[in-house]
């Protein structure tokens, strides 16, 4: 029997069931019952995501380009352009981070097609709702990642 705290409120328990998985909210991905862990919904609900995230990350590469261009101007002062600099510098490492977690995202899009999302790569068993709405490219359970963590802080892999 749930705890108070746990228990589910009845509308949430049952409003996925009239709705997209686009259109569903973290709260109703929540409430949705063990059975439909990786429904067609949930995966809707999670493409939607990685879909927007691909698309901001896309947008923002462009900004960088476009500011990038537009800063080029020559600065006599060599401490403003050590500024420049630094900020160009600390610009292009943010957007090698974009560029990383797209190719992550990608490859959660293609887990999604191929049915293998939402399922951990190395023991098979759920990742879990929560984990993916706060990591959608999660590929390793919670227990797997910290096991993976440990042996790389012990063996330096």
């Amino acid at each position: 029997m749930p705890s108070p705290a746990t228990k589910v409120d009845s509308k949430l328990a049952n409003a996925w069931k009239n709705k997209a998985g686009r259109e569903l909210t973290e709260a109703e991905l929540l409430a949705m019952p063990e059975a439909e862990y990786m429904s067609d919904k949930q995966l809707d609900f999670f493409r939607h995501i990685l879909e927007v995230q691909k698309e901001d990350l896309l947008s923002n590469a462009g900004e960088t380009t476009e500011h990038l261009r537009e800063d080029t101007s020559i600065v006599p002062d060599p401490a403003d352009r050590a500024t420049i600099e630094e900020e160009h510098a600390l610009e292009l490492r943010t957007r090698d981070r974009e560029r990383k977690l797209l190719k992550k995202i990608s490859q959660a899009l293609v887990r999604i097609d191929s049915g293998e999302y939402g399922f951990c790569d190395e023991t098979g068993e759920p990742i879990g709702l929560g984990r993916l709405l706060a990591r959608p490219t999660a590929t390793l359970s919670l227990e797997a990642q910290q096991r993976r963590e440990l042996k790389q802080k012990m063996f330096g892999d």
